[in-house]
């Protein structure tokens, strides 16, 4: 799925990831493709990005708050 990371002034991430693991205002959320499409509050914490299915290694972007949008072939989060 293709995820997108940004901020008003710049864009943190872009490209095709298998899964994202935000801090949801009510919880831990893992998108997957093909995720029901939601929009939902971020808190404090680190959003975890896999490249791919293999991968252990993860991407790790520390936030503050933002916004998490889920469509249907992707994701957006703003920071």
């Amino acid at each position: 799925m293709l995820l997108t990371i940004a901020q008003v002034d710049r864009v943190l991430f872009e490209g095709e990831v298998y899964s994202v693991n935000c801090p949801g205002k009510e919880g831990e959320l893992t998108v997957l493709a093909h995720h029901v499409p939601l929009i939902t509050t971020l808190k404090r914490g680190v959003i975890r990005v896999r490249r791919r299915k293999e991968d252990q290694s993860q991407e790790e972007f520390p936030i503050e708050h933002g916004l998490l949008e889920v469509y249907k072939d992707g994701a957006t989060i703003l920071l």
